[in-house]
């Protein structure tokens, strides 16, 4: 018989989703509207999430999507289809939600395998106005979000695990095998946020990544905090900032492989010149990837993050970014995200921004945000304003 987790180890998790994660840390209040985006195959935690909701004195508004539908619109759909975007459904979704929690479960990791990697990125940028909306409301401190992962067979199959041992690589990345997990991340976030702080208070204007293929250069930019933590994905062990993107240059060898659209991406390197992507190859999938940072700003960097080993509790590759975006292992990791910015980046009140001030400040806009992972050993040197040099991360771990 198929491993099944349990009744209780659900309602944990839903617990701390839905009373610690969202509000940043705070959990949801009574009469809040929280979107739950949940796949079929996911629906007893889609159950779990519903009646947590209830229990806070919320309202649950579920979005449930059938499995294994995805293929079919791609090869049916035409360019209008995939271009046409429901403005008054979604108008109305944005205005009427505080916070989503959205669930990945996949039960087939590359379903898209195929699809014309054009198909797929015209559906993507028809959204950008439902993403711009969410964004826009976030930066207000109207809305929340949070990501979380529930295993199945497929995934489990992709990356050659049980699925039992798939759901304890799940338990124990998010503290489900604690009577108390809520704590034990609070907990998690103090320890982070002093590293967090430490590098806040560095005058950084340059980072250098030195790595095996790997040489380049991250320009910061004026006005940045770092970020980390703050319930927006579950589990969440790293430290990330969105740069001037008009700072980047040099080349960046990524390990991991990335499931993006259906389909897979191995061996991706990139190469920058004056901020944008000037070469974009891959052992696999390496088609996707140039269509991908083909999109508008989508070749340009939103995101830089480390995770420090010692934080993580993820060992092996999960075959899912939210996962491998955090794992610890010998190294610790780097990752870049492509395409847009977190703007909780800025160091004043986001809400009070124009389009044309962020411009003006290097935060880049995409509707693509895509991280990939390398876990090479590296050495990260921070060239400060007054013209010293400080090395904040070496053999997987922070120097600070």
């Amino acid at each position: 018989m198929s491993y099944q987790p349990s009744a209780a180890l659900l309602d944990k998790y839903a617990d701390v989703l839905i009373n610690f994660a969202l509000n940043s840390g705070e959990g949801v209040k009574p009469g809040e509207v929280v979107q739950l985006r949940v796949p079929e195959v996911a629906k007893p935690l889609l159950v779990a999430l519903r009646d947590a909701v209830l229990k806070a004195g919320a309202h649950p508004l579920i979005f449930f999507t059938p499995d294994d539908i995805s293929r079919g619109f791609f090869e049916l759909a035409s360019e209008e289809q995939l271009s046409f975007f429901a403005e008054k459904f979604y108008r109305g979704t944005v205005d009427q939600i505080d916070h989503t929690v959205a669930i990945l479960a996949e039960t087939d990791k590359q379903e898209l395998t195929g699809i014309p990697s054009k198909k797929i990125m015209a559906f993507q940028k028809a959204m950008k106005p439902y993403m711009d909306w969410r964004r826009t409301k976030e930066n207000a401190g109207n809305y929340t979000w949070t990501l979380a992962m529930y295993g199945t067979q497929a995934m489990a199959d992709e990356v050659g695990m049980s699925l039992e041992e798939y759901w304890q690589e799940i338990i124990q990345a998010c503290y489900l095998d604690e009577d108390k997990p809520a704590e034990k991340w609070a907990a998690l976030y103090t320890e982070l946020y002093a590293y967090k702080d430490k590098l806040d208070a560095l005058p950084i204007e340059k980072l250098h990544v030195e790595a095996e293929n790997t040489d380049i250069w991250v320009q910061i930019g004026e006005n940045r905090k770092w970020l980390g933590g703050s319930g927006r994905n579950i589990p969440s062990f790293e430290l990330f900032i969105s740069p001037d993107w008009r700072g980047t240059d040099g080349n960046i060898q990524f390990t991991e492989p990335l499931y993006r659209y259906g389909s897979l991406i191995e061996g991706a390197y990139l190469e920058f010149k004056d901020g944008c992507v000037t070469k974009a190859t891959a052992t696999k999938g390496e088609d996707l990837l140039r269509e991908m940072v083909a999109v508008e700003n989508a070749d340009k960097i939103g995101e830089f993050s480390l995770t420090d080993r010692r934080f993580s509790r993820i060992t092996k590759f999960m075959g899912e970014t939210l996962f491998d975006e955090n794992v610890g292992g010998q190294w610790g990791n780097t990752h870049l995200a492509v395409g847009s910015a977190y703007r909780d980046s800025f160091t004043g009140d986001p809400a009070t921004v124009s389009e044309e001030q962020w411009a003006e400040m290097g935060y880049n806009n995409s509707v693509v945000h895509t991280d990939i992972v390398a876990t090479s050993n590296r050495t990260v040197t921070a060239h400060l304003k007054d013209g010293t040099t400080q090395v904040i991360y070496r053999d997987g771990q922070f120097t600070i």
